[in-house]
Parts: structure tokens; sequence; C-alpha cells
């Protein structure tokens, strides 16, 4: 299970890359536009299906406090947790009490966690069929080892920016693939950063980090 969950934190979402375009908006215009959703989006909350090219398929809740905090909880039999809290990302394997850390930088998932980062330098805008998709290709050419992330947004009336996430795939330097498809996001809701608290499996007495 560990493994399966290091593709995600440490990997692209084509959803749509492999349509043909159809131009509306110049690239540097719906660079723009993702990152004034980014920026304006203070929380998130979805629900979630993850697929790896296994097959193996995943399901749970996605919780996104900006800057930098995220919390993937699985379903029960999962047993496994991701959750970032502004600096570093950590998976918490409980069927076999191992716990893994990066900080978020070295992570695709920085592109969606950092609204400062500048998508000018790092991201491609992926030709899709439909208007109201956007589709960014994100990654530091200087730094293969940190992953590719493609993200998938609809142009949503309400939404910050007027952007909605759909989901993303996740890349990583082993090409290791995981995809993440999005439901019911709601933006906005106040969200404590207790939610990002985890329980360390290592040492039972330590209760909650």
């Amino acid at each position: 299970m560990l493994k399966y969950g290091l593709a995600l934190i440490a990997a692209p979402l084509a959803l749509t890359a492999s349509l043909p375009a159809t131009a509306q908006q110049s690239p540097a215009d719906n660079l723009a536009k993702i990152s004034t959703h980014l920026r304006a989006m203070s929380t998130m909350t979805a629900n979630f299906s993850q697929s790896s090219r296994s097959g193996q398929m995943l399901t749970g809740n996605l919780i996104i406090k900006q800057p930098g905090r995220i919390r993937f909880q699985y379903q029960k039999d999962a047993k496994m947790l991701i959750v970032g809290d502004g600096k570093a990302l950590t998976l918490i394997d409980y069927e076999v009490n191992q716990v893994q850390r990066w900080p978020i930088r070295n992570s695709p998932l920085a592109a969606l966690l950092n609204p400062e980062r500048d998508l000018s330098k790092y991201g491609k805008i992926i030709p899709t069929r439909n208007p109201a998709v956007l589709s960014v290709e994100v990654s530091d050419p200087k730094r293969p080892e940190y992953g590719v992330i493609t993200m998938v947004f609809s142009k949503k009336a309400g939404a910050p920016g007027g952007l909605s996430l759909d989901g993303w795939v996740s890349l990583d330097s082993k090409n290791n693939r995981t995809s993440i498809r999005l439901s019911n996001q709601k933006f906005g809701a106040p969200i404590a950063n207790s939610r990002f608290n985890w329980t360390d499996p290592r040492k039972k007495r330590r209760g909650k980090r």
C-alpha cells in the first residue's frame, strides 16, 4: 500500500492530453487564469478516486487549505493517509506502521499547494477539445526527479477564479503514474489546521502530530 501512495506524491493527469485542440485563448491567458484560481482558492473539499496503471482503484475524501496543507483520507480498508502540513508531505501506512516524508517543494503537488509558484516558468497548457476545460502540465526541467503533474480544470461560475479543479495525473521519475479524479468540489469553507494532524503508528504513545 505504501508503494501505491508514493506514486501520488512523488509523481501528471493527462485526462485530456490526447484530444485535438480547439484554440480559444492564448496559452499565456489560460496560465494566468489557472494561477488566479490557485491564488483565490483558500480551501477546497472533494471526493476523490485514485487509479494507477495497474488498475488498482482507491477512493476517499480530499481536503486542501492554502498554502501547503492537504489531506487524502482514504477508504477505511486502505489503512493509508497522506497529509501535507505546509512544509512537508507525509505518507502514513498503518498496515505496516511505516511513515515517509518529503519537502512539498520536491513533489509535483507543489504546483497545486504553492499558489505563488510562477506557472509561466514551469507550466505548459495542454490542448483540449472542450473550450470549457483547461489542462496544464507542470514540471521543473532542472529537477526531473521531482516528477510531473498535469492538472485539469473546468470553467465554473462561482468557483474561485471561475475554475474548478477536476483532477490531475502524477508521473514520477520511475514512470509510476497515478490519476486522481475529483467530484463534489466545495470551496471556501473554514477548515481548522487540526484537520491535518495525524497519528504516528511507529510510537503508540506519541499521540497526534
